[in-house]
């Protein structure tokens, strides 16, 4: 697919420049989401939703993004990538400014259903699309810098949606982003351009199918149990972190947003740029250093999950999760460098579409399961269990490793 002749070629700065542009889609993309956590308090009071109702609002989202990134993945290798992108972020947004209009649960579900729908053309097409520009010498930093942006939506999204639901109702949060989205709309519109080479099978008039592709290669599909267990601790904590300190403390949604979000978005934003600075490092001295960076942000964060079992206050919350933060961030870093690692540029929209899709099974089940479990063991000693998910994903990463190990340098020759 050739750059846009109307807009001439880009400069030499523009695989940077890129980063910039969809570090604001990326931002908006989890600040859509996260806007719910941050006023789970006001919903459950105005409607009068259980805690399994509430646990089920976030699950549907991400069970529905899930479904729809199977498709969208596969599009993202289809189709000019910048399109998708655009109308992703179109199509999301209108549906975020939706939300206020629900008058009851059922609404609720339908209308985060839509978002979730649209949410997901997203993060598959963009890390594509940012592998086209970035060798992998500059992958994995590119694609973390990219990747901070989830965190800084997360957090910075919750405290403005709660600090805006404090003042205005918590249905102004959902506008106010809804119109932020449409105006970057108009900006990318202008600037957004796909890089000047082959990127998909369909392109180089390839028959092979990405599905199949991607399939055969058992580190990819590895990752993708790998992305299941992870996204699902760290999706399970986050959803309720936030309610978990509002009830114990009696904190505002403010306050609340802060301990129990702010906390995590902050200590991911950090990590996050350091897991891609050690992933090209390593990956440079070894073919699967991506994976060991994988494997050792995993390992913190179970170790660093444990304490929570004696945190007794707000703050002492957020400081449990700032330390699990940042061990799951070194793997935020790298993980979509190294599922690039293993697939072709063909597939790799495809791949991370199908790694989603069990990721966000997981990021669905486990809001749910928290809430069953903290009837025997309290909140607290729910989110410490889910350490053990985590243990078991880094022992996944090191017993394939021989295998991963054979898929990257075959990947490489291919490439090459």
């Amino acid at each position: 697919m050739q750059a846009d002749k109307k807009r001439g070629p880009p400069g030499a700065n523009y695989p940077w420049s890129l980063i910039a542009l969809l570090w604001v889609v990326a931002f908006l993309n989890a600040a859509d989401r996260s806007v719910i956590v941050a006023v789970m308090p006001n919903i459950r009071a105005e409607y009068g939703l259980s805690g399994n109702q509430l646990a089920l609002i976030s699950s549907v989202f991400f069970w529905v993004y899930a479904a729809a990134a199977l498709f969208t993945g596969r599009l993202g290798d289809s189709a000019r990538r910048t399109r998708v992108v655009l109308y992703g972020l179109a199509f999301w947004s209108v549906a975020t400014g939706l939300i206020p209009l629900v008058s009851g649960f059922a609404m609720l579900l339908g209308a985060r259903a839509i978002v979730a729908a649209g949410e997901s053309t997203y993060y598959p097409t963009a890390t594509a699309l940012i592998g086209d520009w970035h060798k992998p010498a500059t992958r994995s930093r590119a694609l973390s810098l990219h990747q901070t942006a989830v965190f800084a939506g997360s957090g910075l999204g919750a405290l403005l949606a709660g600090a805006l639901a404090d003042h205005f109702g918590w249905r102004m949060p959902f506008l106010v982003f809804a119109v932020a989205g449409l105006l970057w709309v108009a900006v990318l519109y202008r600037t957004l351009q796909d890089a000047p080479i082959v990127h998909t099978a369909a392109e180089a008039g390839k028959g092979n199918e990405p599905y199949g592709v991607v399939l055969r290669i058992k580190p990819a599909v590895m990752l993708f149990v790998v992305f299941f267990l992870a996204n699902g601790v760290a999706n399970g904590i986050t959803v309720w972190a936030p309610t978990f300190v509002h009830d114990m403390l009696g904190e505002s949604l403010t306050g609340s947003a802060f301990y129990g979000s702010a906390s995590i978005n902050i200590a991911g934003f950090v990590a996050v740029p350091l897991g891609g600075l050690l992933a090209d490092t390593l990956a440079r001295r070894n073919p699967v250093g991506r994976f060991y960076t994988l494997a050792i942000g995993l390992t913190v964060a179970a170790l660093m999950l444990l304490p929570m079992l004696w945190a007794r206050s707000g703050a002492m919350v957020g400081m449990v999760l700032i330390a699990t933060t940042l061990g799951k961030g070194l793997f935020d870093g790298c993980i979509y460098a190294a599922m690039q690692d293993v697939v072709p540029p063909s597939a790799r929209s495809t791949a991370v579409g199908l790694m989603t899709t069990c990721g966000f099974i997981g990021a669905g089940f486990a809001p749910l399961v928290i809430s069953v479990l903290s009837k025997t063991l309290g909140m607290a000693g729910a989110f410490a269990s889910f350490g053990a998910l985590y243990a078991i994903a880094v022992l996944i990463l090191l017993a394939t490793r021989e295998s991963t190990r054979a898929a990257v340098i075959a990947n490489q020759q291919q490439v090459q």
